[in-house]
């Protein structure tokens, strides 16, 4: 009989990619669980690159400048913000196995982070893993208002600058909604998968490190 430390142990960052080729990814119970499972929504949380919309204020917000935006700067520094308490969430899937695999793909240039800074301190970002054309986004985090959307509006025009067909939320809320983010059935989910690892790698880095808001707000199709 396989025991649970046999799963936790067989997980390799290579096992991981093909699971998320077949639609599924690993959660942990708790911070504190030693042990992952596998998870395939029936309803999959997904923002249409090319309807993604930006609120008028957070436009304002990115084209004043206040903060700075780095990519694959700090891995560690944005986990560690990710898996942190937080008003409405008490408790953390980012367990340390979790922390392990997602940094080995990290160094593998398969996971990536957008962080936003603000006097050299880092105050909001995401993660996520990119493969094919697809980016499967995993958490992010803010310790100042917007930053976590901000974050967003930078990975959305990088997806976008670079050819990118599929931003796989795992699952919608609110906060996700308001950029555009929709529900599809685990069917059509897999279609646009397959579509989406298909062809051509998205170039993720399309988009300079630097570049100005104004050519990242153009380079995201709608703002509202």
């Amino acid at each position: 009989m396989t025991s649970a430390d046999d799963i936790l142990f067989s997980i390799t960052p290579e096992v991981l990619l093909k699971a998320y080729a077949c639609g599924i990814f690993p959660m942990a119970e708790s911070a504190t669980d030693t042990a992952l499972y596998w998870v395939e929504p029936e309803m999959r949380g997904i923002i249409p690159i090319e309807k993604f919309h930006i609120p008028r204020r957070l436009a304002r917000t990115i084209k004043s400048g206040v903060f700075d935006v780095r990519i694959d700067y700090d891995f560690e520094g944005v986990i560690e913000g990710c898996a942190a308490p937080a008003p409405g969430r008490r408790k953390t899937w980012i367990n340390d196995r979790i922390r392990e695999l997602y940094g080995e793909l990290f160094k593998l240039g398969y996971c990536h982070t957008v962080e936003i800074w603000r006097d050299d301190e880092l105050v909001g970002g995401l993660y996520g893993v990119r493969l094919g054309r697809a980016f499967f986004g995993e958490s992010m985090f803010h310790h100042a208002r917007d930053a976590s959307k901000i974050a967003l509006v930078y990975l959305v025009a990088r997806l976008n600058k670079g050819g990118f067909r599929l931003l796989d939320t795992q699952f919608v809320t609110d906060h996700l909604k308001s950029f555009g983010a929709v529900e599809v059935d685990r069917r059509h989910y897999h279609r646009l998968l397959e579509e989406a690892l298909g062809g051509n790698e998205g170039d993720f880095h399309s988009l300079p490190a630097d570049a100005s808001p104004g050519l990242v707000l153009q380079s995201v199709s709608q703002t509202s």
